[in-house]
């Protein structure tokens, strides 16, 4: 069975987002990236496992998709190339109900009920699944108990408030598989829902 990864960037008082304020992102979507290339490169290397990736409806129609599509042509010599490239070349799951086809190349929609359809993605052939979404997006499959492995990417910022992803029922007690500090202030944390 396929396993299905959360990657969410997250302060360091636990919230993923602030009313929209993306500032205290190391980095967003945007040509502002402050990560290190040893993070860009570590973060390549463990996405060559991905083959598919599950993308929130929100964030395909939010332009996604099309942003790392311009990223791939126009950065071949920056370390996040592969990754723009990889996000293009391998298969985009986009679960919802309100669209009926897919706008985006590689990309099929899935209806129905999400624990199920997710559950049969994971069922089939291929690598590891990695899941970009909001806080809702992520909420609800935290909910279903569907994720295999969190990467927390933690931003040396404090918020005091914002969105949270662990306020629905789910997972209670996680194993750490591992935690690394980069010298650009993030530091990669990954777990496993503890059995």
């Amino acid at each position: 069975m396929r396993k299905l990864i959360l990657q969410m960037q997250m302060s360091v008082d636990g919230f993923v987002g602030s009313d929209g304020d993306h500032d205290w992102q190391i980095w967003g979507w945007g040509d502002d990236n402050r990560w290190d290339d040893e993070l860009k490169r570590e973060f390549n290397a463990h996405f060559q496992s991905v083959d598919t990736i599950l993308l929130s409806r929100k964030m395909a129609e939010e332009g996604y998709l099309s942003h790392w599509a311009k990223a791939a042509e126009r950065y071949p010599q920056d370390p996040f190339y592969a990754f723009a490239k990889r996000i293009i070349d391998v298969q985009k799951v986009v679960p919802s109900d309100r669209l009926e086809k897919s706008r985006w190349e590689r990309t099929v929609i899935r209806g129905g009920d999400l624990p199920h359809e997710i559950s049969a993605l994971k069922a089939e052939d291929g690598g590891d699944i990695a899941v970009f979404g909001g806080a809702g997006f992520a909420s609800a499959l935290i909910g279903a108990e569907l994720v295999d492995e969190f990467q927390f990417y933690i931003n040396p910022a404090a918020l005091g408030s914002g969105t949270r992803i662990f306020d629905k029922a789910g997972f209670r007690k996680l194993c750490l598989l591992g935690s690394k500090a980069y010298e650009c202030g993030m530091v990669v944390s990954r777990y496993a829902p503890s059995a």
